[in-house]
């Protein structure tokens, strides 16, 4: 392709040349080494923990440039040839070669925001490396990896980030024990390695967890689980049940598989006199308890959006893919802006499609690609109540049916219980805890806890449509939780999709996608997300008290439950949020539950808040303390906001 280009006249290329100031010692931006660029902005506060970027909070320490692997090891570009190469793309109809073997290395033109509203950059002029469709926790977690490695990287939601299935997890970086039964220990031994990475990545939104797991003499299996034909066939005395020493093996395995070095092992309790058995029923006199992790997932899914954008990506919320298809080896893609209406058309070299629950129907409806894999949709739905336990420990509960769920700790006051595994048909019909649900969470509770749960202490619910890859299992509960990453190259433009997952292999699904982009384009950078922290996490894994502090020490105004909110919610980046606010009134109206202006507008500038929803329940969990009046309120002041800032950008 390179030499064809040569062919087209000197005297064009000397002009760009000229034009483009490029005559220089190549840079490591030359090389395909993009440096993180982040956008100006007044009134910054000084963050005592690590350095601020423009966009508000402390910048993670970038890693050295990643390394390619060493069967692709290649030489730096020279610039000439990044030019040319953004020749070749601004001529794509002029050409008739697939050029995704040589992707531009020259970063694209960030763009400014406006309280979570992008100032347009003129897509149709724009081809990038890499367009994403779905802003769940796959979709930036590829976005972050991608633009970490000097890629271009447009990604579109249609909503909220993590607006569907990623804000509607059980919150849990797990490995999966009942996995095990499943006998899916890759999936495990993954999972379990993941959680303490995770844990240094992001100490302020994830952190360890200790489980109970009571145990009865007549606990059993879910019988469809390989582990119980098994043992079914060659200890039938058994009868279905769930041993003890079968638990203890689990909990074996579960130990070493992972290599731990954070999280404590597990261990044997006898409940009776016990604060862990305090709750619980007399039936129960003996309990296993082991580690496992909690994280914000919806916090989670807007941190690596925000660190895919301060590394070079473009992340378009509230926008929808309306049709995408292939001409002359590059995708064309249109995208309509679902509060505006505008519509844009962009073009991409590969498309990847992490649709979450809307993977098949991009597929079919959108891209009109027809592909063998499907995806079985599973509804997982949770109530919450009131505080169950007066301890921070979380039970691990099995059913009569042999399913298992949690009771978690919650927001403080709360407890949170779930979940269930229905079949789910559509992904357009928004999923709601039916009463069957209900009745079924509230049971299998109450034959565990003393205290008998009905109806009346339920103060919310949430459901989330889980879009597992469809392997033929003969439940909902059966399949698989592991992912799968199809590659279709047809007319030239590869498409990558995305089936199933769950959180806390994301940032592994991640690395898997980039390693099917890297076998498109040999001298990609190599992995490199593992260790760097994201936005507000670099501190220590116990760091959070000491944090909490820092932080009162700064703003004495701030109680001990606000502060623990802040470092919790946004790390280091607290001290950006408040701005070197000197009091309270500094901080402007409260809201309600120590919601303030000030946080609000942070929110809506730097992590795409546009709706009360968005602050309420996938920035924070503050709907479960405001009354519906408050958020009215909360809404109303944002609408105000934004209509003063477009007529601001008017202007």
């Amino acid at each position: 392709m390179a030499k064809g280009l040569r062919h087209a006249g000197s005297s064009l290329l000397r002009e760009r040349l000229s034009r483009l100031r490029v005559l220089r010692k190549p840079s490591a931006r030359d090389c395909g080494i993009r440096p993180a660029r982040v956008r100006a902005q007044a009134r910054i506060a000084p963050d005592p923990v690590g350095r601020q970027s423009a966009r508000g909070g402390a910048v993670p320490p970038r890693n050295p440039a990643p390394r390619a692997a060493p069967a692709a090891r290649r030489r730096p570009r020279a610039p000439v040839k990044g030019l040319i190469l953004l020749i070749s793309c601004k001529n794509e109809n002029k050409r008739k070669q697939n050029s995704f073997h040589q992707l531009s290395n020259l970063p694209q033109s960030r763009r400014a925001t406006r309280e979570g509203r992008p100032v347009e950059r003129s897509p149709e002029h724009d081809c990038v490396d890499l367009f994403v469709i779905g802003g769940g926790i796959n979709g930036t977690g590829i976005a972050r990896d991608a633009a970490g490695r000097g890629l271009s990287v447009t990604l579109a939601e249609m909503g909220d980030l993590g607006g569907a299935t990623s804000s509607a997890s059980t919150k849990l970086f797990h490995g999966g024990l009942r996995y095990l039964e499943y006998f899916e220990v890759r999936l495990v031994r993954e999972s379990l390695a993941e959680r303490e990475v995770l844990l240094r990545a992001m100490p302020h939104i994830a952190w360890p967890m200790r489980f109970v797991l009571p145990w009865h003499p007549d606990m059993r299996f879910e019988s469809t689980t390989p582990a119980a034909r098994l043992l079914g066939r060659v200890m039938p005395w058994l009868r279905g049940r769930r041993p003890a020493w079968m638990i203890r093996l689990g909990l074996f395995m579960y130990d070493t598989l992972g290599g731990r070095t954070i999280l404590p092992g597990t261990t044997t309790l006898r409940l009776r006199g016990t604060a862990e058995g305090a709750p619980l029923q007399d039936a129960f006199e003996t309990a296993f308890e082991y580690s496992d992790c909690w994280v914000e997932d919806s916090r989670l899914v807007v941190l690596n959006a925000r660190d895919a954008e301060a590394r070079g990506a473009d992340i378009r919320v509230r926008t929808r893919v309306t049709a995408a298809t292939r001409h002359d080896g590059l995708w064309t893609i249109h995208t309509e802006d679902t509060e505006t209406g505008a519509r844009h058309t962009h073009r991409a070299r590969i498309l990847v499609n992490a649709g979450g629950p809307w993977v098949a129907e991009i597929l079919r409806g959108r891209l009109r690609i027809n592909g063998p894999d499907g995806v079985r949709l599973v509804r997982g739905s949770h109530i919450v109540t009131r505080r169950l336990f007066d301890h921070n420990k979380c039970y691990f509960l099995q059913g009569a049916d042999g399913r298992i769920i949690f009771a978690i700790p919650y927001e403080g006051d709360f407890t949170l219980i779930g979940t269930t595994d229905v079949e789910h048909a559509d992904p357009d019909q928004p999923p709601e805890c039916t009463q069957a649900e209900r009745d079924y969470l509230l049971a299998f509770a109450n034959r565990y806890f003393r205290r008998q749960l009905t109806a009346d202490d339920i103060v919310h619910t949430y459901s989330g449509v889980r879009p597992l890859h469809d392997d033929g299992a003969s439940s909902a509960t059966a399949a698989t939780r592991d992912y799968t990453i199809t590659r279709d190259t047809t007319g030239g433009a590869p498409l990558l999709s995305v089936f199933g997952g769950k959180i806390t292999t994301y940032r592994r699904l991640a690395e898997s996608v980039m390693d099917e982009v890297a076998r498109l384009r040999p001298g990609l950078p190599g992995r490199w997300t593992a260790g760097v922290p994201l936005p507000g996490g670099d501190f220590a894994v116990d760091g959070v008290g000491a944090l909490i502090d820092r932080l009162r020490a700064d703003h004495p105004f701030l109680t001990q439950a606000w502060a623990m909110r802040l470092v919790r919610a946004y790390g280091t980046d607290a001290w950006a949020v408040l701005a070197g606010a000197r009091d309270a009134a500094d901080l402007g109206h409260d809201f309600g539950a120590t919601l303030t202006e000030r946080e609000v507008a942070w929110l809506m500038r730097h992590e795409y808040a546009r709706t009360a929803d968005d602050v309420l329940w996938r920035r924070g969990k503050l709907g479960l303390r405001l009354d519906a009046r408050a958020a009215r309120g909360l809404g109303d002041w944002m609408a105000d906001r934004r209509r003063g800032d477009a007529r601001t950008a008017a202007e």
